[in-house]
């Protein structure tokens, strides 16, 4: 699936190297790990994406080439209003709808809030 079909769409996006760190924002958001043709890879969460990037960075799982590439772009969205369990919840259920699966570097769903 790619990138341009989840809704609401990612607002930014830059490349997926510790070189363009000073570019991630270190406020909350939901962000999306794709190839350099847009396939998503990754959908994930966090409170500060600079932080959670850079431990990706560091992950070789995350940065090792899949059979769908390497993930060489990031996708984000800033979320200020902490709506973040929703957005991620929604673009994994639009992935699922697509492919019919998780994005292939996601291990498990979203936990909902009760």
């Amino acid at each position: 699936m790619k990138v341009g079909l989840l809704s609401p769409a990612t607002s930014a996006f830059d490349a997926f190297r510790r070189s363009r760190e000073r570019f991630f924002p270190e406020g909350p958001g939901c962000y999306v790990l794709t190839t350099f043709d847009g396939d998503v890879l990754y959908i994930g969460l966090a409170t500060n994406l600079k932080r959670r990037l850079l431990q990706h960075l560091d992950n070789p799982q995350k940065t090792e080439l899949t059979p769908k590439g390497r993930a060489v772009l990031v996708h984000w969205r800033p979320d200020h209003n902490l709506f973040l369990e929703k957005l991620e919840r929604t673009w994994l259920l639009i992935h699922e709808q697509h492919e019919g699966k998780l994005p292939m570097l996601n291990r498990m769903h979203s936990p909902v809030s009760v």
